[in-house]
């Protein structure tokens, strides 16, 4: 059975101020995704599917399906906020989705084999793709799961501070914890730094983040399903909470349900956090494109 790829679409981009996972970046007009989508289809996955906000799908499939359909098999699923929240009334004030792990739970019924998990608006490299193939094809069980881990200094933005999972990993390459680093810059001094509650902190360039780049059994959605309803309990009413794939995959490592490898690459990141990043998200592109990395037409 081949893996599927998961595609975390459902986001409106409040930072970047537009429909950033649907944005042109390649000589033929292609999305970050796409490239994604390219990478995984010469990995060997065998299917896609978008999570995405149903008044959207018009959009995504005049966007994507044609230009896939023959290459990878496609299927959509609908993040909405009164998915799996039972018989809790969502306050008024909530209007953003519930976050990263409410959307791969949404994928419940849809996904049913061995999967990896990205981001629409992150470029990711073909090596990540090819690790999590491996992995998902060898290795991953109900007990077993993985992060591709990319190097902080990576990952980071000229243009703002941005969000990372900051993994602690021990020395058999397993995960001990995951911490979600909300305000993560390169300081004045040149120093990464990241900001919480209590003051600024220092945090090694080498350090391995997530880049929400998992590779999960089906058995990841379940689990997520479970811890959801604890989340809604805590934080029903505070508008801005969000139910995190780090959250429970945390959660999974330290109530010792199974281990997570953090699988290393050298690959660089790039993305579209702010508008200010897409010149340079471009050019990047660009110069893969001029390497021979990419054709210069994804799907000619």
């Amino acid at each position: 059975m081949k893996p599927t790829l998961v595609v975390l679409a459902a986001g409106m981009a409040s930072r970047y101020g537009s429909m950033k996972q649907v944005q042109g970046f390649g000589p033929s007009g292609e999305t970050i995704m796409e490239y994604s989508i390219y990478d995984a289809i010469r990995a060997g996955f065998g299917k896609v599917v978008f999570i995405i906000r149903e008044e959207f799908l018009d959009m995504f499939k005049e966007n994507f399906a044609t230009k896939l359909k023959g290459k990878i098999e496609v299927e959509f699923a609908f993040q909405e906020l009164s998915k799996f929240t039972g018989n809790r009334q969502i306050p008024e004030e909530r209007k953003k989705p519930w976050g990263t792990a409410h959307a791969v739970l949404c994928c419940k019924g849809i996904v049913k084999e061995p999967f990896a998990v990205i981001n629409a608006d992150d470029f990711y490299g073909r090596d990540g793709f090819e690790k999590a193939y491996q992995f998902l094809t060898t290795q991953v069980a109900d007990n077993n799961y993985a992060i591709i881990g990319y190097e902080l200094k990576k990952t980071l933005s000229d243009n703002g501070s941005v969000s990372r999972g900051v993994c602690n990993v021990d020395s058999n390459g397993n995960l001990v914890d995951i911490n979600e680093r909300t305000k993560i810059y390169r300081n004045e001094q040149g120093i990464i730094t990241y900001e919480d509650e209590s003051g600024l902190h220092e945090v090694s360039e080498d350090s391995s983040v997530s880049m929400n780049f998992f590779a999960f059994s089906p058995n990841f959605i379940t689990q997520s399903e479970n811890y959801f309803g604890e989340f809604l309990d805590r934080e029903l009413h505070n508008p801005k909470g969000e139910f995190f794939i780090p959250l429970v995959v945390d959660k999974v490592v330290k109530n010792k349900e199974g281990d997570v490898k953090v699988i290393p690459t050298s690959a660089q990141w790039f993305g579209v956090t702010y508008k200010e990043d897409a010149p340079e998200v471009k050019a990047s592109v660009d110069k893969l494109v001029a390497d021979g990395q990419y054709p210069s037409n994804l799907w000619a």
